[in-house]
């Protein structure tokens, strides 16, 4: 099984970082939180470096 990533909306702040880090697979929705939106946009290496850049610590990976 593939591995994605994950975002838990509740705990978002809205920070913008895992778009920056890898815009390809996340973004800010009109609610300024982040989601997922192609979970296979980037490298595992990218998106990791994403969710190692959360300061809330919301991003993790799930089993598709």
């Amino acid at each position: 099984m593939a591995r994605v990533p994950f975002i838990d909306q509740d705990e978002c702040i809205g920070c913008g970082n895992c778009e920056e880090s890898c815009p390809d697979v996340f973004r800010l929705n009109d609610d300024g939180i982040a989601e997922v939106h192609d979970p296979h946009g980037a490298t595992i290496e990218l998106i990791q470096e994403a969710i190692d850049a959360c300061p809330v610590e919301c991003i993790s990976w799930e089993e598709e």
